[in-house]
């Protein structure tokens, strides 16, 4: 069973949430938890993104569960549009708070699991935050990394990233 390597409240909340794993579900995650490069060429509501994400929020949520969770950005997820950045964010936030009242109710009191946006929209303070307190998932566009990229404050960000995320290869 692919659900059977993911921490048992992540496994639980997929299955209350989404249901059995699609065949790319099934097939990306073994490749992806075994820290290979891998590509999903998939159709559009064959599952891709939970595909791509479910184990990045597994590592992350197992760091948190054993007190190794740190400020630090770890997953970076590059979309080819600023509005589809925005839709990303608010895809992930959603699983992420009900996971995370899953760990509360079964008495796991952890930190909170956080992704921010970081377009050519975001405001100066938000940015200036953001590396103080950086995410622990990064989505941005092509031309705001860039832009990440060459600010020194900001590579020092991107250098603890473990999983990087392309959507729409062209």
């Amino acid at each position: 069973m692919p659900l059977s390597s993911f921490h048992p409240l992540i496994a639980e909340w997929f299955r209350s949430q989404v249901g059995q794993p699609t065949d790319v579900q099934r097939q990306a995650w073994p490749a992806i938890q075994s820290g290979a490069d891998a590509l999903i060429a998939a159709p559009t509501g064959s599952g891709k993104t939970l595909a791509a994400f479910l184990s990045c929020i597994d590592s992350l949520f197992k760091q948190a569960v054993a007190r190794e969770l740190d400020e630090h950005t770890q997953v970076l997820y590059i979309s080819p549009l600023k509005a589809l950045s925005n839709d990303v964010q608010k895809n992930l936030q959603k699983p992420l708070a009900e996971i995370g009242q899953l760990a509360l109710q079964a008495g796991l009191l952890l930190p909170e699991l956080r992704v921010l946006v970081r377009t050519g929209d975001t405001p100066m303070a938000d940015r200036q935050q953001m590396l103080k307190r950086p995410p622990h998932i990064l989505v941005t566009t092509p031309e705001s990394l860039f832009i990440l990229l060459t600010a020194e404050k900001s590579r020092r960000m991107l250098q603890t990233v473990r999983t990087v995320i392309v959507d729409e290869i062209h």
